[in-house]
């Protein structure tokens, strides 16, 4: 199921990264993102929530889940898997993919794996100062998610911010 839904997010962000170069879109272009359709699961929806809260905690302006941004997150979060490691491998792809499609202005990414529950892996970056720097940066204004698992049951995680 995750490997179809792999399969069709890389058709979609194709179609649009093929589709929606001009700069003359003038809001075709946020149409196209908001045609892609991600699907959450549970530990997803509360990381997103885990780190809205903190962020809110702290004074700083919660963030939007944007289904594009967790589709890219997907890709990274399977090539970890098939890597059998974290790493952020490849990031100025992601960058260049979400600043291309997204709008991007800038792009954070915390990544971890191992961890079993959503908390235990917010605690963990936020307890990081590099990983917390990226949840409390006030520029960035979405984010998304992908939380896998390999075949032994390891959960690997890709969050990727953005600033629009």
């Amino acid at each position: 199921m995750k490997t179809l839904q792999f399969k069709l997010a890389l058709i979609l962000f194709a179609s649009i990264l093929f589709s929606s170069c001009s700069s003359e879109d003038d809001g075709i272009y946020d149409e196209k993102i908001n045609e892609i359709k991600f699907e959450y699961n549970e530990m997803d929806l509360q990381i997103l929530d885990l780190v809205n809260d903190y962020r809110a905690s702290k004074g700083l302006k919660t963030l939007k889940k944007l289904d594009l941004i967790s589709a890219v997150a997907l890709s990274h979060t399977n090539y970890m898997i098939e890597k059998g490691e974290a790493n952020h491998d490849n990031f100025d792809q992601r960058h260049d993919n979400l600043v291309l499609n997204a709008g991007a202005k800038a792009v954070g990414e915390n990544v971890a794996y191992g961890f079993s529950s959503a908390k235990g892996v917010v605690d963990a970056w936020i307890e990081s100062y590099g990983h917390r720097t990226i949840i409390e940066n006030e520029s960035y204004t979405h984010f998304g998610i992908s939380t896998e698992q390999n075949s032994e049951g390891k959960n690997y995680f890709t969050q990727l911010f953005i600033e629009k």
